[in-house]
């Protein structure tokens, strides 16, 4: 480091000189030189300085932006601590993972931890026994290095746009005392969505490197558990949708659908029926961005997938939706049963591309979905279908920036806090001719087309030690819509 240090103070040096020698050298000769040092200058600067250089000049406000938000309809307190903390508390040893689509156990909790801890993936798990949830949840919150915070991926998107002072916000969903004492003054909430006691969900959270017996985490992520009634029955989403006639949105955030999970297949599917009905009832000129979280079963999924997904303008997801995704619905790199390391670009564009051509809006087709924000650790992708969404360049550079700061716990990127981890070179897909390209940190948002549809994809500047990793996915996509533009069509 303080080699390069010395190096750029020495061509600083250079060009200073040149200016005093200016007048003994012809123009030309003098332009070419400051030219070639001052772009030697540029490249002396580390990827990641010279990426938030760039971001800096790319990250613009829309020409029309959003003014009213209203945000449904998950919402809970999160009581994050060291998950190796918590089940060493628990009395719980180290052993073999196991996924688990439901939790019913302390031994079923060790398992499914275990299991994502070793491959730094996040997952969330509904608990069906109350009483051992309780006894759970009661050790978490009185652990000494326990905190509670804003939690639910609704209430974190509007938490997060609470923060533009220029955005009024509705948040719908089961709002107890200790959440409504922690929610922005900026946030609404009708009286319809308050309650007497708040759900709490544990988040269980590990580090890069972090160890728990054999268990060796490649990457920061978390584990999260709840006993949730009140999300998991969505028995806000019909509050949700009443509310928006007195409060005129410009855009609604729709999440919690994941939540059902932990109903019974048959509840479930009435559910979302009921939920269907409720979203067609949104007037259709208000977009509606769908948030997606982790999930386990196909059948559920893929309902999702054919029911809501017309209905809805935008999506936001990370890697393990999106597999899970495919998978659920046989589609493009299905046979794939995990993520190796990050995610190859070109397979998740494949997916992404897909998703849109399938389920996305077409002359032929009557679906709303022009817009799919992706995320994992390393880079970002925006997808839109042409002509419908303007900014995307400055909002995917905003989403990745916000994932820096927030996992950093700082205000801007701090350079010497984060680093590179996207391929320098990647292709943009597998199932078509495709083409090679090679990312420069002074453009690092970089742009290609597909039959109709337009990718924007920046790299993300990864934080060495995360300070929190929750509710990430929200911050990004809350940023990222912040920074968008739908077109009045």
């Amino acid at each position: 480091m303080w080699q390069r240090s010395v190096f750029v103070g020495l061509l600083a040096l250079a060009l200073g000189y040149l200016c005093v020698l200016g007048p003994e050298l012809p123009p030309a000769a003098l332009r070419q030189l400051s030219a070639s040092l001052l772009g030697t200058l540029r490249r002396a600067r580390s990827l990641e300085a010279r990426t938030v250089a760039a971001w800096q000049a790319a990250i613009v406000r829309p020409a029309r932006g959003w003014a009213r938000v209203a945000v449904g309809v998950n919402a809970c307190v999160d009581v994050v601590l060291s998950g190796v903390k918590l089940l060493e508390a628990l009395g719980l040893e180290p052993g073999e993972g196991k996924n688990h689509a439901v939790l019913s156990s302390g031994q079923d909790l060790r398992e499914a931890f275990a299991h994502f801890m070793e491959r730094g993936a996040a997952a969330e798990r509904f608990f069906s026994d109350a009483e051992a949830f309780q006894a759970i949840a009661r050790t978490a919150s009185e652990h000494p290095a326990a905190q509670l915070y804003v939690g639910g991926n609704a209430a974190l998107i509007g938490q997060k746009l609470a923060t533009n002072p220029d955005l009024k916000i509705l948040l719908c969903g089961p709002v107890g005392p200790k959440l409504h004492e922690l929610l922005d003054d900026n946030v609404v909430v009708p009286p319809e969505s308050m309650q007497e006691r708040d759900e709490f969900h544990l988040i269980l959270e590990y580090q890069a490197g972090e160890q728990w017996g054999r268990v060796r985490a490649p990457a920061a992520n978390r584990f999260i558990f709840s006993h949730d009634l009140s999300n998991g029955a969505l028995n806000m989403l019909e509050v949700f949708v009443s509310s928006l006639d007195e409060f005129q949105p410009d855009l609604v955030v729709l999440s919690g659908l994941h939540m059902m999970e932990g109903q019974s297949k048959e509840m479930r599917q009435r559910r979302l029926m009921e939920a269907v009905a409720s979203i067609s009832d949104i007037p259709t000129d208000i977009p509606i961005h769908l948030e997606l979280a982790s999930m386990t079963d196909q059948d559920f999924m893929s309902n999702i997938m054919h029911q809501v997904f017309p209905l809805v303008n935008s999506i936001g997801l990370n890697e393990q939706e999106l597999l899970f995704l495919t998978q659920s619905a046989s589609g493009p790199h299905a046979s794939l049963a995990s993520w190796s390391g990050i995610p190859d670009v070109g397979v998740v564009s494949d997916i992404l591309f897909w998703i849109l051509k399938e389920h996305g809006k077409t002359a032929e087709r009557a679906s709303d979905l022009t817009r799919i924000h992706f995320h994992t650790l390393a880079y970002h992708i925006l997808v839109t279908v042409d002509g419908h969404w303007g900014n995307q360049a400055a909002a995917v550079a905003a989403g990745a920036r916000a994932a820096g700061t927030q996992a950093c716990a700082t205000d801007t990127i701090d350079t010497s806090k984060v680093f590179l981890k996207a391929p320098l070179e990647f292709v943009t897909s597998h199932t078509e001719a495709p083409s090679k390209i090679s990312l420069n940190p002074d453009e690092p948002v970089v742009h290609w087309h597909r039959e109709g549809i337009s990718f924007h994809f920046t790299p993300v500047l990864v934080c060495k030690d995360p300070v929190r990793t929750v509710g990430l996915g929200d911050a990004i996509s809350a940023e990222g819509l912040l920074y968008s533009e739908v077109y009045p069509q």
